[in-house]
């Protein structure tokens, strides 16, 4: 019976993980919070995309090396292009590893509005 006992701890305790227990970068996803789809979400000068978020809808988590709280962010939708600019990024540090959501939203005047959430 022992065994059996320490056989089951085992495996209970191989089972439970968390997503952020092999993590090595920061993860980040977009969440579309205007009335326009997202075709394509640039943060920052990343390589990959977010792509095709639907309004009220999230992209996957991307894998960034360095995030911040803000950051620059193009968002293209249909032939429209909307940009964030942060204006006083220097004393900005960087985010640690975890994960992160950009809640963007996109007004009638085209104007980009970022709210960060800590996931």
């Amino acid at each position: 019976m022992k065994r059996f006992l320490i056989f089951i701890s085992a495996i209970l305790a191989l089972a439970c993980t968390d997503r952020d227990d092999d993590l090595k970068a920061v993860n980040l996803r977009i969440k579309n919070v205007s009335t326009t789809t997202f075709d394509e979400v640039q943060v920052g000068e990343a390589e990959e995309v977010h792509e095709n978020v639907a309004p009220g809808e999230y992209s996957e988590y991307l894998e960034y090396e360095t995030a911040f709280r803000y950051a620059f962010i193009e968002i293209r939708s249909g032939e429209e292009t909307f940009v964030f600019q942060p204006i006083d990024f220097e004393a900005e540090t960087p985010l640690p590893i975890g994960f992160y959501t950009y809640e963007l939203n996109v007004d009638e005047g085209g104007d980009v509005d970022l709210t960060f959430v800590l996931d």
